[in-house]
């Protein structure tokens, strides 16, 4: 065959490998960069439990697209936990500032009002040691400032708030390096009883992985049930869980309302879903006293521990 006729030939077969990975191509779809919009569609995952992600019941949503638990972003639908400082002392009441900047860019100054506040700032160091749940100042700047104690070690930070703009509830995450040295704390083990301040708290339920579970907190003094708990941010209790190891923050909401409301103790009723298996650990606020104390409970998800380690305080209380 003369050079010509090479050259002819291989120039079909071009041709013909062409034709075919643009048939290819158009069966998969574009590889590369998605448009803005197709990304904004894609990556939207609400936090919390809101909404349904937009998909009607002919294209159900993959299992890929569940929503993600709280906490773990910085950003969402264009919402931002700014700190002021990546970085901050070690100390007693350390101030800390911060904006929630909207999709504008600009900071959010009008929030719907939960559980008594505009905002909740939640504080933990990454050992899950040091737990804080406070409720800083919106100054007319647009910037949030709260004081907090904080330990050398690596934090995380998160902003629990609803955006008038829309009013939808968001939990975002950011990491506050306290320099310093530290040696990190193992993570106590499993248990359903807790001790503070004097008082014994007795956890009752399991964390049921990908389902609604119910755990009930119960609180005596030594050794009386205490019936008397006074209100505490429009509740009788605050529960914060956070899964060990990428610390997800875990929506929990007292149960109960109207006529069902619970009685101002010893029972304290939540719900809330864990999102996997794994470990959790559980910070209940309570007031009695006049002072708000802070019961810390290790759990493990998917596994029978809770309810067994509850028989037993059972039958010690």
């Amino acid at each position: 065959m003369n050079t010509p006729t090479k050259i002819a030939g291989f120039a079909v077969g071009l041709v013909a490998v062409f034709g075919a990975a643009v048939g290819v191509g158009s069966a998969v779809g574009p590889v590369g960069p998605a448009s803005a919009e197709d990304s904004a569609e894609a990556g939207r995952a609400p936090s919390g439990g809101h909404g349904d992600g937009g998909h009607d019941a002919a294209t159900p949503a993959p299992a890929a697209s569940a929503e993600l638990p709280g906490g773990l972003q910085v950003t969402e639908d264009g919402y931002t936990f700014s700190l002021a400082a990546p970085t901050a002392p070690a100390g007693p009441a350390t101030p800390v500032a911060f904006e929630i900047q909207g999709p504008d860019g600009r900071p959010v100054t009008a929030y719907e009002t939960d559980h008594d506040v505009d905002l909740h700032l939640v504080a933990v160091r990454r050992d899950l040691t040091g737990y804080q749940h406070v409720h800083p100042e919106l100054g007319a700047d647009g910037v949030w400032r709260a004081p907090l104690a904080l330990d050398p070690g690596s934090w995380r930070l998160y902003a629990d708030f609803t955006a008038a703009a829309d009013g939808e509830n968001r939990v975002l995450g950011a990491d506050l390096a306290v320099p310093g040295s530290y040696e990190p704390e193992s993570l106590p083990a499993p248990s359903a009883v807790a001790e503070v301040d004097g008082y014994t708290v007795v956890l009752t339920g399991e964390l049921a992985p990908g389902s609604e579970s119910e755990l009930t907190l119960s609180v005596s003094r030594d050794g009386v049930p205490v019936t008397d708990l006074q209100p505490y941010l429009g509740a009788y209790g605050h529960l914060v869980a956070l899964r060990d190891g990428d610390l997800a923050y875990l929506h929990v909401h007292p149960a109960g309302h109207g006529a069902a409301a619970p009685a101002p103790g010893p029972h304290i009723p939540f719900v809330t879903t864990a999102p996997s298996a794994g470990t959790y650990r559980l910070f209940l606020d309570f007031r009695h006293g006049d002072a708000v104390h802070t019961a810390a409970f290790t759990v493990r998800a998917g596994e029978h521990s809770a309810g067994e380690h509850s028989a037993g305080a059972d039958e010690e209380h």
